[in-house]
């Protein structure tokens, strides 16, 4: 008999969701940093094997939002609950209970699936007990279907937690083919992977005002993939942060980003980057909707 179903991971900003899910799939689909609200979309995840498939859906971190899009955000993490088969409710080891948490288990409590409480980064404890006491705070709040300690960085008992997810699901069918690990398209990654570099190599206020869309793709007859893609920032002082002195930052994020895409794609990538002003576009619908920042059906 083979299981199918739908699993969305929920939980506040920079528990570990996206690197749970790059972890269990084996390959890197979630960009990552330790920049707030990294994930803006819901990022879907397909694990196959023999006897299953999982489609684990990687959701934006709850949060109170400042901003329309931190509105469009909370919306598309929190619409991932419907319809799907089971919640993995994740929270860090290393932080005590807080309204966030409370605020989440809210939202998830009265749905009649199951939900597990993930409780990530037990590669911190110092002993068992330690983990042992966590799971006992957690288990007077609320009564899960089951408490299952993690570590997503080292996958510890990341195999326990796909066992009690495989037991839950019902019969069905294989929803995509064997080798797909996401259902997004390559522009929305290569969009990602420029952000991420901008995440990583910027800071203050310029991450959360950065957004990325590619404008052009195509492969030319040397086989090199060329890629047009636009930097959209807020105010014209972030884009001079953007740009650097003579260009130096600029070209910092370009030769990161097209060495993973690169890689990504198999093939040499010419990636051509500009720095644009949209001002307050995280509060404009219409260029929320524009740059995918918009809550589709999955």
């Amino acid at each position: 008999m083979f299981k199918s179903g739908f699993v969305t991971i929920v939980g506040r900003p920079n528990v570990g969701k996206s690197t749970f899910i790059n972890g269990v799939l084996k390959q890197k689909i979630a960009i990552m940093s330790d920049k707030a609200q990294t994930t803006r979309n819901k990022i879907h995840g397909v694990y196959t094997d023999d006897e299953s498939q999982i489609i684990f859906i990687d959701t934006p971190g709850i949060h109170k939002p400042k901003h329309e899009l931190g509105k469009v955000i909370n919306d598309m993490a929190t619409s991932s609950i419907d319809e799907v088969d089971i919640i993995l409710f994740m929270v860090p080891f290393d932080e005590p209970l807080g309204k966030g948490d409370k605020f989440i288990l809210s939202i998830i409590e009265n749905n009649n699936i199951p939900i597990y409480l993930l409780i990530n980064k037990i590669d911190l404890a110092k002993n068992k007990n330690e983990v042992l006491t966590r799971i006992a705070e957690y288990n007077q709040m609320f009564n899960f279907d089951e408490i299952i300690p993690i570590s997503a960085l080292k996958l510890d008992n990341v195999d326990h937690l796909i066992k009690v997810i495989k037991e839950n699901l019902n019969e069905g069918p294989k929803y995509y083919p064997v080798d797909m690990i996401t259902n997004h398209p390559e522009k929305f990654i290569i969009q990602e992977i420029i952000r991420e570099k901008v995440l990583h190599l910027t800071k203050e206020e310029v991450p959360h005002a950065v957004a990325v869309v590619v404008e052009s793709m195509e492969k030319d007859d040397e086989g090199y993939i060329n890629i047009v893609a636009s930097i959209i920032i807020e105010r014209k002082s972030q884009k001079g942060i953007i740009i650097g002195k003579q260009g130096s930052m600029l070209t910092k994020i370009g030769s990161r980003a097209r060495k993973e895409i690169k890689k990504r794609l198999g093939s040499p990538v010419f990636l051509d980057l500009w720095v644009k002003v949209q001002k307050d576009w995280r509060n404009n619908l219409s260029r929320l909707n524009e740059f995918g920042y918009k809550n589709d059906d999955y």
